[in-house]
């Protein structure tokens, strides 16, 4: 009767073989869950993909953010700027003084904002003033360009109120800015000066 009982037990060899086909079987439903191994060729993304594309997303957002305040062309945001904004920078002008508003924030040469710009104006500090023409109400800054004919310091209007807040250094729009002289893009800014001088005036 014993032999009996142990002829119907599973043999030690089978029991082991049982144990690793187990072992194999977790194995695999784990590298599955992971993306790993087979689960990657069965056409499950891996880790190193999705990291990746969650990357480019972000890049791409990032980059849409980059570019928003110049969406419109520069016709269109002229067509949108008051009818008092004059004399308005032509397009080339328009982008040499939004670079020489980046240098002069880079070397802490910018006077930005209403209150800053008009402080300064009253210090007689000296200058180029660059107002955006799309403000609204645009109130708010028409005292401005009086300031700058009573002090002899020229200006003129661009079209895009966030595009100068870009070039500021700010993820603001910004209704006007003071750049002031310095050696470090002197070329720069005696080129945007006597074009900007050049302009027709829209106070007599």
């Amino acid at each position: 009767d014993e032999e009996e009982e142990r002829e119907g037990e599973p043999s030690p060899k089978k029991k082991k073989k049982k144990k690793s086909e187990e072992e194999e079987a977790a194995m695999k439903q784990a590298s599955e869950e992971t993306g790993d191994g087979r689960g990657e060729e069965e056409g499950g993304p891996s880790r190193k993909k999705k990291k990746n594309k969650e990357k480019k997303e972000g890049n791409g957002k990032s980059n849409g953010a980059v570019v928003a305040g110049s969406e419109r062309s520069y016709e269109e945001q002229v067509a949108l700027m008051s009818v008092v904004s004059k004399p308005v920078a032509s397009r080339g002008l328009a982008k040499s003084l939004y670079k020489a508003v980046r240098n002069s924030q880079q070397r802490k040469q910018l006077r930005r904002g209403v209150r800053e710009v008009v402080k300064a104006l009253r210090k007689e500090e000296k200058g180029i003033v660059v107002l955006a023409g799309d403000v609204s109400p645009i109130d708010v800054i028409t005292h401005i360009p009086v300031y700058c004919e009573e002090r002899e310091v020229p200006y003129c209007f661009v079209p895009s109120r966030v595009d100068l807040g870009a070039a500021a250094g700010s993820k603001r729009p910004t209704s006007v800015v003071l750049i002031q002289p310095n050696k470090d893009y002197q070329k720069l800014y005696q080129d945007c000066y006597s074009q900007v001088d050049g302009l027709p005036l829209s106070i007599s």
